[in-house]
């Protein structure tokens, strides 16, 4: 057996097969459920229930999509160019750190917000950037450096927490400062928790639509993605898009760490994101790398976590299936992919 490229896919393929790995995890889910002791039609149910059952689920779940949109959509920026981005975790944490050292009280005014989210998305840029000039100038894994940075800035906030960022007033506990009232977005709805994030991580898929779709910068991101050989011998210059690909998408996985302490969070801990960088990779998979469907697949992903929660004390079944659901959905997902492109033929 081996494998055939296809030429031109068909339409019905390119959207069957993503549809078909969808169902796949569905059937998973349900396996997974049964196995678990647990009628897999009800627990399916609870999931839902869970996550969009009522208007506090609803916004919980939206709540929990927005950083998840947004390191979606720097993974996807990344991946698209072929820039293999495992690091947003780390780029999330940069963008929390630079909104918390302005939003303490070092800036005040109407333009503490604005400020802030530009600071964070320098500070993450400036974390992917080192692994990038590492891969253009010496030809350094960046898979390696951007999953190694992870580690490196979670020490690094460790660090910051337990000595200059520490709250005086914190009762001993390693957590930062809370942010001054001019440095916290407002909510969407009054007395819930859901904020204006949302709405940004909106914008920005938006924006990087409109980026990779209408301007040279995207198209040369694309052009770079598919053959770098190619695009270079075509007058591209494929080091400086990377860097620029660097710097958009490292902004946006900061802006998910923006969003979580100034909308949600209001202070700075070690457990602000409990892996929102990864889950980011599944996202844009899902999502096939389009930046719209980002917020669709975020949304998915959201979903199953605040449903599972839900579903996990209603059924008694380990919220784990939720983890194990999204591994499913990514495999499939990538399988689908890939059987789009090419076909399995015998000989």
């Amino acid at each position: 057996m081996r494998l055939e490229p296809i030429a031109n896919p068909s339409a019905l393929r390119r959207a069957g097969l993503p549809l078909a790995a969808l169902g796949l995890t569905v059937v998973t889910a349900s396996l997974l459920a049964l196995l678990a002791g647990a009628d897999p039609f009800a627990t399916l149910g609870l999931i839902v229930q869970g996550a969009v059952g009522t208007k506090f689920a609803a916004l919980e779940t939206l709540n929990r999509a927005t950083p998840l949109i947004f390191t979606g959509l720097a993974v996807a920026v990344a991946f698209r160019a072929r820039l293999w981005n495992i690091g947003a975790e780390a780029q999330l944490y940069a963008g929390a750190v630079a909104a918390v050292l302005l939003g303490t009280g070092a800036i005040t005014g109407p333009l503490t917000l604005p400020v802030m989210a530009l600071a964070a998305m320098l500070a993450g840029a400036l974390v992917l950037l080192g692994p990038v000039m590492l891969k253009t100038r010496f030809g350094v894994d960046e898979v390696v450096t951007t999953l190694l940075f992870n580690f490196i800035m979670l020490l690094l906030v460790s660090y910051l927490l337990e000595g200059p960022l520490k709250d005086p007033m914190g009762m001993g506990w390693p957590k930062s400062a809370a942010l001054i009232k001019e440095a916290r977005l407002p909510r969407i709805v009054t007395g819930l928790r859901l904020h204006w994030g949302f709405g940004l991580a909106l914008i920005a898929a938006v924006l990087v639509w409109v980026i990779q779709t209408r301007t040279a910068l995207g198209y040369e991101m694309r052009a770079v993605g598919l053959n770098p050989q190619a695009a270079r011998f075509a007058g591209i210059p494929v080091n400086a898009v990377l860097l620029k690909t660097a710097l958009l998408s490292g902004g946006l996985a900061a802006l998910a760490g923006f969003s979580e302490v100034s909308g949600l969070k209001g202070n700075l801990t070690l457990d602000l994101s409990p892996g929102f960088g990864y889950t980011g990779i599944i996202v844009a998979m899902l999502a096939l790398l389009h930046p719209l469907a980002v917020v669709p697949s975020a949304l998915f992903v959201a979903g199953i976590f605040v449903g599972a929660d839900s579903m996990s004390r209603a059924a008694g079944v380990p919220t784990y299936i939720a983890d194990m659901l999204l591994a499913f959905a990514l495999l499939f997902m990538v399988l689908a992919i890939l059987l789009t492109k090419v076909r399995v033929v015998r000989g």
